[in-house]
């Protein structure tokens, strides 16, 4: 016979573990979690530069890539998702980011009752233990997930800041306090040394408990039904030719595979756009056009330049430079394997007239070989890249066929929308003036990428075009509205609409972008989720 929780949830991803540990603290439940990936030994996921390896890394990465559209040039663009415990948490560049207060008012205005920005800070609050908080009104200091402000100072970022201040970009000594706009150092889920993943906060701690199972290598192939009502899930360990199981639940099943597998693993499960579902040669168990579709990601524009009079990060990671580099990192000493891609973030406006910060700026002292970011240049240099906060173009993810194994269709239209081409081109512009500010002026040799000689705005936005890439911010796919919304795909407490016994709880219920990285917005709404679940009132 089949084992039976109380509750099963799918994905052991940022939401996933905070759910496993909040619906098993009180010990009157018991959890299964399944996650497809394996454990997160590898210790290139606990070292924070370890990302330069796990981005391409198959073992612990699901290495999902998109299709090709006019605003990419044609070009496919990988598109890593963390496939492992922890999830993309494990793989990440560690940036912690909340989001602007008129992100989550937007949601609530639109119909999402209890979430506003006043209904969901008290659940970021409360898993974050933020070692310098400025305002406690603001931050959390007593939760699980360690955040820490970056240490590191160098010549290259001080006079990044000294730049942009320049320019009218003030200082700002908390981005995740009381306003986003302004330059800072950037926060990081992170004890400095390690990363904290979701997996290393609340799924570590909650895996002592008797109540809770993990089972790892154990691939979601279709949700069990009985009518309209959710009761388990089928899976395979060890891949294609693994073994078949089911696990039941008897109170309900949480979705929590992310933005591309979660709506992949519904429609496989017959909950989709019917007409999609006909042409797959899925039975249809409730047509829900939404599921899928309102794929949005943050797209980025990257500018390099040839660094001159200082060390970047470019030289210490190559050659016997890298070997004393790993050998202050084990002996506690400063080392870049403590960083993230990022050290600096700017969080602007692409119109003086209308100041609504819908530009994020990233600076780092080092450049990246056609700029991929996985492979550093060997020259001193530097890097700014730019993005649309809350990009308005509309993608889809599909599944391609009945198989579960295969990567589903992941089509995000860079760039269909208007207000994006404009808003990124500003963003160059503005990156130009950082690169070409008096305080980096010792600093900086030559634009390498895409060099002075490109200049009109046609051949700017072509160049976004032809070397952009994902932020690996998707979200957007089982979208929050209230059912009269025709591409609704869960309620306000995340239950999908005409079913029962299932909720969906990760990036894909955003109803629309936060001007953030999504790993901090996804931790509150797993948070929140628990909560509903638990019947418990909001904080």
């Amino acid at each position: 016979m089949a084992e039976q929780y109380d509750y099963v949830i799918v994905g052991a991803g940022t939401a996933g573990c905070v759910l496993a540990n909040r619906l098993t603290a009180c010990g009157k439940y018991t959890v299964c979690l399944l996650e497809a990936g394996p454990s997160d030994w590898n210790p290139m996921i606990h070292i924070p530069a370890g990302f330069m390896k796990t981005i391409a890394n198959p073992s612990v990465n699901w290495l999902y890539q998109s299709e090709p559209c006019p605003g990419t040039n044609g070009r496919t663009i990988p598109m890593p998702r963390g496939k492992v415990i922890g999830g993309s948490s494990s793989i990440n560049g560690l940036i912690f980011s909340r989001g602007q207060k008129m992100d989550f008012d937007v949601w609530a205005q639109k119909g999402n009752r209890g979430w506003s920005f006043d209904d969901v800070l008290p659940y970021f609050c409360r898993y974050e233990s933020h070692e310098n908080s400025v305002d406690n009104n603001f931050r959390g200091k007593s939760g699980e997930m360690t955040i820490t402000d970056l240490k590191w100072r160098d010549p290259l970022c001080e006079a990044f800041i000294k730049g942009a201040e320049s320019i009218g970009i003030p200082r700002n000594p908390d981005y995740n306090g009381a306003h986003q706009e302004g330059t800072s150092y950037v926060q990081r889920t992170s004890t400095g040394k390690l990363r904290m993943s979701a997996a290393r906060a609340f799924l570590k701690p909650a895996r002592k408990r008797q109540n809770l199972r993990v089972i790892t290598n154990a691939h979601a192939t279709k949700i069990l039904f009985d009518g309209k009502r959710a009761t388990g899930v089928a899976y395979k360990r060890g891949g294609v030719s693994g073994r078949s199981d089911e696990v039941h639940a008897a109170r309900e099943i949480i979705i929590a595979g992310g933005t591309i597998n979660s709506p992949q693993l519904l429609q496989l499960s017959g909950i989709g756009p019917a007409n999609l579902l006909n042409n797959l040669g899925i039975e249809v168990v409730h047509d829900l056009v939404g599921v899928g579709e309102n794929l949005r990601d943050h797209y980025g524009a990257r500018l390099t330049a040839r660094a001159k009079n200082v060390d970047t990060i470019n030289e210490l990671a190559h050659g016997p430079k890298l070997v004393g580099e790993i050998v202050k990192y084990f002996l506690g000493r400063r080392s870049i394997l403590e960083l993230g891609p990022t050290l600096v973030y700017c969080f602007w406006h692409s119109d003086e007239m209308v100041r609504n910060a819908d530009l994020q700026i990233s600076f780092t002292p080092a450049s990246y070989d056609e700029g991929k970011q996985a492979k550093l240049d060997k020259e001193p240099g530097f890097s700014l890249a730019a993005w649309q906060q809350r990009p308005e173009s509309l993608g889809y993810v599909r599944a391609r066929n009945k198989d579960p194994f295969e990567k589903p269709e992941i089509q995000p239209n860079y760039l269909s929308h208007e207000e994006d081409r404009r808003v990124l081109l500003a963003g160059i512009k503005v990156s130009r003036r950082l690169m070409n500010t008096e305080a980096l002026a010792p600093y900086f040799d030559y634009e390498g990428y895409p060099g002075a000689h490109v200049q009109k705005d046609d051949e700017l936005l072509d160049v976004a075009r032809q070397r952009s890439t994902t932020l690996y911010h998707l979200m957007g796919t089982c979208r929050m509205a209230t059912e009269t919304d025709s591409t609704a795909v869960v309620d306000d407490q995340l239950r999908i609409h005409g079913l029962q016994n299932i909720r969906v709880i990760d990036a894909s219920i955003m109803p629309s972008m936060p001007s953030a990285n999504l790993n901090a917005a996804v931790m509150m709404i797993a948070e929140k989720g628990a909560d509903m679940i638990l019947s418990k009132p909001s904080l």
